[in-house]
């Protein structure tokens, strides 16, 4: 892609992973509504201090921000000071000279002045976050400059990720935030101080006079979207949606009369007129005035004061808020949400260019995020993602297709599909644990749909097609699997890839190249457990092989990048180290989660590893408190 990996990604590669229970990003904290109640996520609260006082009152144009909890900063390799818009921007990712010094905090704070040395067009884009979060900020800086849009700025809520953007030449400026440098909670108080701090960051930006396109680090660009923002030039606000179901077929604006979804605040663009930097300040007072009031469901009471009439008859904008306000829902077609991207494929149905994606509508929390935008390929990771030292394990899943098809759509049947995966998967998990692999996970498919409410299988009126490969997430639990368990207790670590690993353009050829097909044969059989160590061939080997046989086999083959078993049906028969197979048990049986939701309380109901070996199991809901628990 023409890009120097080991400049940005660096730091990020030789850091060490934050591997939390379940944790959403900060982003997500501060966009998701109500209806994201399922992706609970945990973190330490940081100190954030909040003076009503001094963010109450409007700022001139000019004005620097000098309050603690909102001492925002700007530059990265900009100078501060007043510059006429030329159309030039200062590189990104061009890091300062060696040598360098780290400039003063000061000199990344927040003035009109400042944030013009990043504006073209009279157009800023916007996000921010915590250095928990550095490899997403990398991400959607980089999709952007691969898209040519350079007038770009983050916010850093802690002094390392500030550093560290510095450092790589991505212009930051500083929040003031003092926050801590981890994962926050969702719900939690930090959270909502943090929901907070972005609409703050909002109504401070607006008196500048520029245009400001304001989204999450948990979402990526796919399409340059200032053209199409720049076709609703009357609008004072166009923002994103919670919308399932296609209002238009086309890429105009999503028809206000038919979204029945939240207004997401994850992606929406603020042009500074009078009544934009009018419903910024009630909504930034709202939120200073009661610490209970979630920020985005502020922003929905507040637009949804009035709405309606329409502006025009062609449009698709509608006076809301005060009645002067012109509002525009961004289609979910194309500036997706984490349901019509990844389970609909809406945008692909209706033969669409997608703008933009953004992890809603997900579990696992961050690492399900991470996840969802590996498997769709959108993620960058450091090299060495690709070229795990202990190279990698992949397998070829057989599916009947009585199991993908036949019968209807119900309980019964999706989890007869997917039992039927976990299985194999199981098998894969054994096997990789063994030969110390890196499992590559296959696609799951699903007959239903996985949401946090009852419904009848797929949402009425949605375009999910059924069956459908459905987010890892929706089966597993994706941020247990990648967290550190400890060892004694649950054996060693078993690290995963997504589906799509060995398509993703950044593979690189060393690791494709070097490649042993192995064909599961029956013991006795004619060169079955052949030792072929040449990776052009095909090794033979036997079905119900224990671990022992495994590593006698395979260890010859260590310098094998990838090693592809033909299927995983009956490919492992068991441990014979006693101890081993209890833990890698107590292990894996933690790595599946729930399907939701049948009309019953409750009416989740658990997956289970170890389906199989109790015959009467069926996909019921627990009947009491006591059975409601996962099982281990």
């Amino acid at each position: 892609m023409g890009w120097n990996w080991s400049n940005p990604f660096k730091e990020v590669a030789n850091s060490k992973p934050l591997f939390l229970t379940v944790y959403g990003t900060v982003l997500t904290g501060i966009i998701f509504s109500a209806i994201y109640v399922f992706s609970a996520v945990y973190s330490p609260d940081s100190a954030l201090s909040w003076s009503l006082s001094q963010h109450a009152a409007p700022f001139s144009s000019n004005q620097t921000l000098n309050s603690p909890s909102l001492r925002l900063g700007g530059g990265g390799v900009m100078a501060p000071g007043p510059r006429p818009e030329t159309g030039e921007l200062k590189p990104i990712w061009k890091a300062p000279p060696p040598g360098s010094k780290m400039p003063p905090l000061e000199t990344f704070r927040l003035t009109k002045e400042l944030v013009q040395e990043r504006v073209k067009d009279n157009v800023i884009v916007a996000t921010f976050g915590n250095y928990a979060f550095m490899d997403f900020i990398l991400t959607w800086v980089k999709h952007l400059t691969d898209l040519g849009v350079e007038n770009l700025l983050v916010g850093a809520m802690d002094t390392k990720l500030l550093e560290a953007l510095y450092w790589k030449g991505v212009p930051v400026f500083d929040m003031g935030s003092h926050m801590s440098t981890i994962d926050v909670g969702w719900g939690s108080p930090t959270f909502h101080k943090m929901g907070r701090e972005k609409v703050m960051l909002i109504d401070s930006m607006l008196p500048f006079g520029f245009e400001l396109l304001m989204c999450d680090t948990d979402m990526v660009w796919l399409k340059n979207p200032l053209p199409y923002l720049a076709r609703y030039h009357e609008a004072d606000v166009l923002t994103s949606t919670d919308q399932v179901t296609p209002t238009v077929t086309d890429d105009r604006l999503d028809n206000w009369q038919q979204v029945g979804g939240a207004y997401n605040i994850g992606i929406f663009h603020w042009r500074p007129t009078d009544s934009a930097k009018r419903l910024a300040k009630e909504w930034n007072e709202l939120l200073l005035a009661d610490d209970k009031v979630w920020d985005q469901n502020g922003f929905n009471d507040l637009v949804h004061k009035q709405l309606g009439p329409p502006v025009d008859d062609e449009s698709g904008l509608v006076y809301a808020y005060d009645g002067t306000l012109k509002l525009g829902l961004l289609p979910a077609s194309i500036f997706c949400s984490g349901h019509t991207y990844f389970v609909q494929a809406m945008y692909k149905q209706l033969r669409l260019e997608p703008y933009a994606v953004h992890t809603t509508f997900q579990y696992a929390g961050t690492e399900g995020k991470r996840h969802r935008l590996r498997e769709a390929m959108v993620f960058y990771d450091p090299p060495e993602y690709y070229d795990s030292p202990g190279g990698f394990l992949t397998f070829k899943p057989s599916i009947p297709k009585s199991l993908l098809l036949d019968g209807e759509h119900s309980l019964q049947t999706h989890f007869a599909l997917v039992n039927y995966q976990i299985k194999q998967i199981r098998t894969a998990l054994a096997i990789a644990t063994v030969l110390n692999r890196t499992l590559v996970m296959p696609p799951m498919w699903c007959r239903l749909d996985r949401l946090w409410f009852p419904h009848p299988g797929v949402l009425i009126g949605s375009m999910t097609r059924q069956p459908f490969i459905c987010p890892l997430d929706h089966v597993f639990e994706v941020h247990t699997m990648l967290k550190a368990l400890p060892v004694e207790e649950f054996g060693p670590g078993i690290s995963i890839r997504e589906y799509s690993f060995f398509d993703n353009p950044l593979m690189p050829a060393q690791v494709k190249d070097s490649w042993l097909d192995v064909q599961l044969c029956q013991e006795g059989s004619e060169n079955c457990q052949s030792n072929i160590t040449n990776t052009a061939a095909v090794l033979r080997f036997p079905r119900r092989s224990n671990e022992e046989t495994l590593e006698r086999v395979f260890s010859p083959l260590k310098d094998v990048k990838v090693i592809q078993f033909s299927s995983m049906q009956d490919a492992f028969l068991r441990f014979t180290d006693k101890t081993r197979e209890e833990k890698f048990r107590k292990r894996v049986k933690q790595y599946v989660g729930i399907w939701c939701c049948v009309e019953h309380d409750p009416g989740h109901i658990y997956y289970d590893m170890y389906w199989d070996e109790k015959p009467d199991w069926k996909p019921l809901p627990p009947q009491t408190p006591e059975e409601d628990h996962p099982h281990w």
